[in-house]
């Protein structure tokens, strides 16, 4: 199966570029795709977590004030000691548009070509599990999505946040929110993620996980890929976008 997988991505992505230009279109192939996709998804422990060697975290920063010209990164970290063990990063053009709910399709492509490298050029830094600042990469490894902000989970909308907000840990079938720092202040508020269950891992374990990378609010991997992103795109001339959340 993940092999009829691989074999047909290519041809998924090549139909997405023939819809580009009409995005009712493109929404239809997408919404198709992602329960085409959902049919491999593993909810289950594919590894134990307690093992993982190394985490890789990815991200995608925009060039302040464009909404195509961005920086891909990919990093590994050791899991015990949280330290980066490899960076990549690769100045890159979006084609597809940003359509809510469907942005992985829109900046996969960049990220699995970097995997792809890695695991070319330097298999023994090759992820065991990795974080995403979504819900999943198409890459056959342990994925956990980590979101700033609660979109769309099971129905739920941003209006219901406040309220599982003051019952932290609350889970839905495959993601729960989760505190992973404490408020600056009594009146600060708590803001917490909302893990996702990708590929490969239950929703125990990859709440487990982000609690082991988590020095900040937002788990290392994913923290450390956001800002060497956009440290790649200072260091080569350009600014990068400034991301709430």
């Amino acid at each position: 199966m993940r092999l009829l997988r691989r074999s047909l991505l290519p041809a998924l992505l090549a139909g997405s570029a023939l819809l580009l230009r009409d995005g009712r279109l493109l929404r239809c192939w997408w919404w198709l795709r992602q329960r085409w996709l959902r049919s491999f998804l593993t909810e289950t422990d594919v590894v134990d977590p307690e093992r993982l060697r190394r985490i890789g975290g990815v991200d995608v920063s925009f060039v302040k004030g464009s909404e195509t010209d961005a920086c891909a990164a990919l990093v590994v970290l050791d899991a015990a000691t949280l330290e980066v063990i490899h960076t990549s990063c690769r100045r890159v053009v979006l084609t597809a548009p940003y359509i809510p709910g469907y942005l992985a399709f829109r900046e996969v492509r960049f990220l699995l070509e970097l995997l792809a490298e890695l695991r070319e050029a330097a298999p023994h830094l090759y992820p065991d599990a990795i974080l995403v600042d979504g819900n999943g990469v198409l890459s056959g490894v342990p994925t956990i999505g980590v979101g700033k902000s609660l979109h769309r989970v099971d129905g739920l909308t941003k209006g219901t946040v406040a309220a599982l907000t003051a019952q932290l840990d609350r889970r839905a079938p495959s993601g729960a929110l989760l505190r992973t720092s404490e408020p600056a202040s009594a009146a600060g508020g708590i803001r917490p993620v909302v893990v996702s269950v990708g590929h490969g891992l239950s929703l125990p374990s990859a709440l487990d996980v982000v609690r082991r990378c988590s020095r900040h609010r937002i788990p290392e991997p994913v923290r450390q890929a956001d800002l060497r992103s956009r440290e790649w795109l200072r260091e080569h001339g350009a600014a990068a976008e400034e991301e709430g959340g």
